[in-house]
């Protein structure tokens, strides 16, 4: 039997964007709240992973949004353990709006590691059984290795990030989700270097929209690194794109995270897709590949 694990949270306004939308960063912040508090509900909450000397790593992120949430809004994330593997765990979660509308899937890819040696550990057969007590499911859901990029645009944008307090979470190195913030940091910057300021998109009538994130997390990231985000955009299309992204420790170019978001433009006042219009496109034509 998989046990299924259920908490809700109000929107807070902090928690929304300039559009009156939760941002795309707190989604991922109400999974890694529902996961922690569902391994508290079977006995293995923080202070008893630390006395083990081991801890949880989130190595993959994949959510795909299905409508926005708003200020006043009650978002409810229901959550289980797919699988497990030899050092991997595979969570997955649907979160609903409090009329019962699915907002949003996703899951994670967790490691278990040791704290002392940093390196994955064998996952006890306790803690399987504890989230699977009569066993895990027969069948696990596939895995899909992180897609390869495709070849650098012609002008790949780059822009710094220095790691801040705030970015950094209790096991000392920079929070999963901080990555979504400097992700969207990196396009607004962009976007305003080829002359599409969020006041101008607005002024156009337009928005654009992530459907979906993957964001796969190879090495930690500190408080006071100096971060460089890679980004560029393939598989365009007359309402989409697909942008990439690198984040690399710009001190020693070390590859970070990888990451890749389907966008989707938007008509402001229909809420319809619309072709990615036209001025925008050229503007942003040496930072797309075609594919």
């Amino acid at each position: 039997m998989t046990l299924f694990h259920t908490e809700s949270f109000p929107v807070r306004y902090c928690e929304c964007d300039s559009y009156g939308h939760v941002n795309h960063a707190h989604y991922a912040r109400y999974m890694v709240e529902a996961a922690f508090n569902a391994s508290r509900a079977v006995g293995y909450d923080e202070a008893r992973l630390r006395q083990m000397g081991h801890a949880w790593l989130a190595r993959e992120h994949d959510i795909t949004y299905l409508r926005p949430l708003v200020f006043g809004d009650t978002v409810t994330v229901r959550t289980w353990v797919a699988d497990f593997r030899r050092v991997r765990s595979m969570r997955q979660y649907e979160l609903y709006n409090q009329h019962n509308q699915l907002v949003a899937t996703a899951q994670t890819d967790w490691i278990y590691f040791n704290t002392t040696t940093l390196y994955p550990a064998s996952i006890p057969p306790e803690i399987i059984h504890a989230f699977h007590p009569d066993g895990p499911p027969a069948q696990a859901p596939a895995r899909e290795p992180f897609p390869t990029p495709p070849p650098y645009a012609p002008a790949v944008y780059k822009g710094r990030y220095r790691v801040e307090w705030r970015d950094v979470d209790p096991q000392r190195h920079v929070n999963n989700a901080a990555y979504l913030s400097y992700i969207e940091n990196c396009v607004m910057d962009m976007a305003r270097e080829k002359g599409w300021p969020a006041e101008r998109i607005e002024r156009e009538g337009f928005a654009i929209f992530a459907r979906e994130y993957r964001l796969e997390y190879l090495r930690p990231a500190f408080l006071d690194d100096e971060l460089e985000i890679w980004t560029w955009v393939s598989d365009k299309r007359r309402a989409t794109a697909v942008r990439h992204y690198e984040i690399r420790r710009a001190e020693t170019d070390e590859l970070l995270v990888r990451a890749r978001a389907l966008w989707v433009w938007i008509n402001r006042q229909t809420g319809m897709p619309i072709r990615i219009p036209p001025a925008f496109e050229e503007a942003f034509a040496d930072n797309f590949i075609e594919t």
